[in-house]
């Protein structure tokens, strides 16, 4: 059944996104907002709007109960997660289909699965795609960790078995290592997730962070091909790319094929995205885990693909069948993503909310701005520091940064401190316009140095 009334139950710019996607399918947009969050751009655009409670995430935006209840009363047949938030929640998902309400993502179960990265890792392994070696399930003691790495190798990472963002994890390169940093994983999983589990894996030294695309009915799944999303700083992405210029052919090939297998074999349904660790030096890659909901840099996917991913999402909820086969999805050119904070990158990127002033946005060929910004606009300080992202599409990679470049000196936002001065430092960098970086590189170019008012002209 088409859906005719689509919740948002998010914010920010994902659900100024959403709500240009459904605007185009003809479908009626309904827009929750935190008290702190009713004058922001989504409820503007949308068609209504609903107050979900005070400005705490906890009493908002995360309360599954309230969450379900407006939606129920909006009359809303649907409800679009974004991402964060209740996006990865299986009680949610469950919770919508209770209700009578549809899920604009995969079910329940699929997302209680790869949720946990010890059954996705082990949902990887049955469907073929190849795994950082490291345990067979969870592990509850440090005897039994040290058990495993002894097996497996150091240096070992630990990780939280449930949970993301880089929450958890601690690098062992010795036993001693291993019984000093076990339980302080334990503790930080346990207080993020409510759940101490762990699971151990070969560390890999250096790795590049590629991830696939995917979409899925239920039954079919397509992939939209790769991103490199290596550039980070404390595990956050900071600059995303498709695709990613590490890979041959050949690999990128084995790359995305082993991506639609998992996602066929776990009958996943909407937009996915599955990440691997790539290891330059042995040309291998390796399943790490998988996002079951939209991410933040899907543009640089549609904008080589020509694909609108949102709304391939929505229409798959509505019972619709993939419209695309693998063999008219083609890539054209490089896209690049930078993401735009309301951080200071001259003070430690210290948060630094506030009331945007003159608005300034780039336009012309291949220049994207997903933002929820507005001249007279108050950022609320209760939330992610996220306000936008710039993407710059061209023929070439090199064509790309340069794109983005004259993109970033353009975007003016009057009244804040962002992190555009970070993106024109790393344009102008002879590594990043090599390709020549990792997971790992981002950080030590920060504590270098090479990040000051000088080499970006005072850009703020």
């Amino acid at each position: 059944m088409a859906i005719e009334r689509l919740f948002i139950a998010n914010r920010g710019e994902i659900a100024v996104r959403v709500i240009r996607a459904a605007k185009e399918l003809g479908i009626h947009t309904i827009q929750a907002h935190s008290e702190a969050d009713a004058d922001m751009l989504a409820v503007k655009l949308a068609d209504e709007a609903v107050c979900i409670g005070p400005a705490a995430s906890k009493d908002s935006y995360l309360d599954v109960d309230r969450v379900v209840a407006a939606a129920k009363e909006a009359g809303a047949d649907a409800v679009h997660p974004g991402y964060g938030f209740l996006s990865e929640s299986p009680r949610f998902a469950r919770a919508l289909e209770d209700a009578g309400i549809t899920y604009v993502g995969p079910s329940a179960d699929t997302i209680e699965r790869m949720g946990d990265k010890v059954a996705a890792r082990q949902a990887a392994e049955a469907a073929g795609t190849p795994v950082v070696p490291g345990s067979k399930g969870r592990i509850e003691n440090v005897d039994e960790a040290a058990q495993v790495a002894a097996e497996v190798g150091y240096p070992v990472m630990i990780k939280a078995a449930a949970g993301g963002g880089g929450r958890g994890i601690r690098i062992a390169d010795t036993e001693d290592d291993l019984r000093k940093l076990a339980p302080q994983a334990q503790a930080e999983a346990q207080a993020a997730f409510g759940e101490g589990g762990l699971y151990l894996e070969r560390a890999v030294r250096d790795p590049r962070h590629i991830e696939v695309q995917i979409l899925g009915d239920g039954t079919r799944a397509v992939h939209c091909f790769e991103r490199e999303c290596s550039l980070q700083r404390r595990r956050q992405k900071v600059w995303e790319e498709a695709g990613a210029v590490c890979l041959d052919d050949e690999t990128r090939t084995k790359l995305c094929a082993s991506a639609v297998a998992l996602a066929e074999a776990v009958n996943y349904k909407g937009a996915g995205t599955l990440e691997f660790l790539y290891d330059e030096a042995s040309n291998e890659f390796f399943f790490i885990e998988m996002n079951t909901r939209i991410q933040v840099e899907h543009p640089v996917s549609e904008m080589i693909t020509g694909i609108d991913l949102v709304q391939e999402m929505i229409l798959i909820a509505g019972g619709e069948p993939l419209r695309l086969t693998q063999d008219q999805i083609t890539p054209q050119g490089h896209a690049i993503e930078v993401r735009i904070n309301a951080e200071d990158p001259h003070m430690q990127f210290m948060p630094f909310p506030g009331q945007v002033g003159a608005l300034t946005l780039p336009e012309g060929d291949g220049v994207r701005v997903d933002h929820f910004l507005y001249e007279g606009y108050q950022i609320p300080p209760f939330y992610d520091s996220l306000i936008g992202k710039v993407i710059a599409h061209a023929p070439t990679r090199a064509q790309a940064i340069d794109r983005l470049r004259d993109a970033l000196q353009a975007l003016k936002i009057e009244g804040l401190k962002t992190t555009i001065p970070l993106h024109l430092a790393l344009a102008d960098d002879p590594y990043v316009q090599a390709g020549a970086f990792h997971t790992q590189w981002l950080e030590p170019w920060l504590d270098a140095g090479n990040l000051t008012p000088e080499t970006t002209g005072g850009a703020s």
